[in-house]
């Protein structure tokens, strides 16, 4: 198109020229050599024109197109950066997984140290077990070589869960209560109360997470007597406040001491009703948890579920004092599933402890609204743990792993042990559990009397833990 165009203006301008030459040599009667001249002279001007004008279009075309070539370069450049920033984001994806995996693998390797640890000890055990039953019936328990750790205890016999009754404990079963009252005051006065602490432990991989304190009392005779056995006296005589209170600051210490190897740790402190409706004993531990607020992330404060279904104003509003603190609260004792989690979530519960015989019974499923299968669940919504206790045997613990029961405790995993002499961490360790998990006091054997049978189950859960995956 350009090539003809460019011709047909070509043969125009000839054309114009030769009319003007013609019309000068016919019309105004010039000579032919001088209207040749004209005539040359105007196609030499139309040439010159049609030059200058083509160079000027040809000029702009040619800034339009390095105008779309500029910008075409930028899209380019943005395109080229857009591409690189996500190449750099598929390779850290590909660092981290590569990390990720390093570290899994990392892992995958310790847990499997950890487990041919647990088989040379299960080994250990079966093999001294084999020895102790060839060599005939034992008198005295078998110390371990780690016994250097543990409390020293009296020839007296210490009942934890013994099933039969024991001789010492009679005496205490046969005194009246004024009798009982006093001795429990006597005790107070001479700072005869002890602390045992039980394990709670995840499921199913059986590492300590919490410990709930358990309340000994020891007579003047030297004899434990269980929280079952004096509660009731201490309460009827006005001084489960005062054993509250030193329970309370006992905790407290242990957890601090606990602490100091792991944060990842909490105990459960048990507190009456009574406590919780007494003005003067309540002013007392609330100035006391005021001032170790610090810990109240790992600290929980227990209670009876008929101490929540019967709370009275004054109750209430002491039970606001302390969640107003940051200190979070458990519920024990329960003896049906009738729980209403989100009032129990905004009185600050965060802790449900169910007996594992109450959450696999069959006959619940008709008295709740909801399946025992899914408490777990539905707790879990409002920001509350299912803690499955008095666990005794392995069959209960399969099931309850069906029901997603994230806690359990029981004799299975640890009895209630005595604290060491200085307090800082507890004896209440069971054989199967990882020794990084105890916060210190993995070294401990446990401390039982020779009949004693969370000794057996232990040893069996330390084999299916060390059979069964983790």
């Amino acid at each position: 198109m350009i090539r003809i165009s460019t011709i047909f203006i070509a043969i125009c301008m000839v054309l114009v020229a030769a009319s003007l030459g013609f019309v000068l040599y016919s019309v105004a009667g010039i000579s032919g050599s001088e209207s040749a001249i004209v005539a040359l002279a105007a196609l030499t001007c139309l040439i010159l024109y049609n030059a200058v004008s083509m160079r000027l279009r040809d000029r702009s075309d040619v800034g339009g197109q390095i105008a779309d070539l500029s910008r075409g370069t930028a899209d380019l450049a943005r395109q080229v950066a857009e591409f690189g920033r996500r190449l750099a984001a598929v390779e850290g994806r590909v660092a981290s997984a590569n990390s990720t995996g390093a570290d899994r693998m990392q892992g995958m390797a310790g847990e499997i140290s950890e487990l041919g640890g647990l088989v040379r000890q299960l080994a250990a055990s079966v093999a001294h077990h084999e020895e102790l039953l060839t060599a005939g019936p034992v008198v005295q328990p078998v110390a371990s070589p780690r016994d250097d750790v543990l409390q020293r205890v009296a020839p007296a016999p210490t009942v934890v869960a013994a099933p039969p009754p024991t001789p010492a404990a009679a005496p205490a079963v046969s005194r009246s209560q004024t009798q009982l009252i006093g001795a429990i005051k006597q005790a107070i006065d001479e700072n005869r109360l002890d602390i045992y602490l039980q394990p709670m432990v995840t499921l199913p991989q059986r590492k300590v997470r919490y410990y709930e304190a358990v309340t000994r009392l020891r007579d003047e005779r030297d004899q434990v007597l269980a929280a079952e056995d004096f509660i009731e006296a201490a309460e009827a005589g006005g001084l489960i406040g005062r054993i509250d209170h030193m329970v309370m600051l006992r905790c407290v210490q242990v957890l601090r001491r606990l602490m100091i190897r792991s944060k990842d740790v909490g105990v459960f402190c048990n507190v009456s009703a009574a406590t919780l409706a007494s003005p003067a004993h309540f002013t007392q531990c609330l100035d006391f948890l005021e001032a170790n607020r610090a810990l109240a992330p790992s600290f929980v404060l227990e209670f009876k579920q008929a101490t929540f279904r019967n709370l009275g104003p004054a109750e209430s509003e002491n039970l606001a004092a302390l969640a107003q603190r940051g200190y979070r609260f458990s519920i024990d004792h329960v003896s049906d599933l009738r729980l209403e989690p989100r009032e129990l979530a905004d009185r600050g519960v965060r802790f449900i402890k169910v007996p594992a015989a109450l959450l696999l019974d069959a006959r619940q499923i008709a008295t709740t609204d909801i399946h025992p299968s899914d408490l777990s669940d539905l707790l879990g919504r409002y920001g509350i743990d299912l803690i499955a206790e008095r666990i005794e045997g392995e069959r209960s613990v399969v099931d309850l792993l069906d029901y997603d029961v994230r806690f359990g405790q029981g004799f299975l995993f640890a009895p209630p042990r005595p604290l060491r002499p200085e307090g800082a961490s507890a004896t209440a360790e069971a054989p199967q559990t990882n020794p990084q998990d105890l916060n210190g006091a993995s070294t401990s054997a446990p401390v039982s009397s020779p009949a004693a049978p969370p000794r057996a189950t232990g040893s069996a859960a330390l084999a299916r833990r060390a059979l069964g995956p983790n």
